[in-house]
């Protein structure tokens, strides 16, 4: 499916840092797809009022914008995209845990796990 509504580096919505970067790259080459696109969203819910969403999917559906960030082809339907426009995706490990954390400068309320917010 050739993407019309693909974005280069330069026009993204999200940033991602380099160790998550690192991270989701890895967490891909242990996938048994081929193709794999980073699926990013909101949901209503969370401790906040909304929730962020993360996952790989295999297709993009009509209503999808994506982004080429560092080769990895970011997928966020069209209605979160200003949710979650100037978000930094960033990933921090640890001995007493870690992971991926959003830092969204539209949330005016975010939780202490970084999960949910609100805006």
């Amino acid at each position: 499916m050739e993407d019309k509504n693909q974005k280069n580096d330069n026009n993204k919505v999200v940033t991602i840092t380099d160790s998550a970067i690192v991270e989701i790259k890895r967490l891909t080459s242990q996938e048994k797809e081929e193709k794999l696109y980073l699926r990013l969203g909101v949901a209503a819910g969370g401790c906040s009022g909304m929730s962020y969403s993360m996952g790989f999917d295999t297709e993009q559906l009509e209503n999808d914008m994506s982004y080429n960030i560092n080769d990895i082809i970011v997928i966020i339907d069209k209605k979160a995209v200003s949710y979650l426009e100037g978000t930094i995706l960033d990933f921090k490990g640890g001995l007493l845990g870690g992971g991926f954390a959003f830092e969204n400068p539209n949330a005016k309320r975010s939780c202490g796990c970084g999960t949910s917010f609100s805006c």
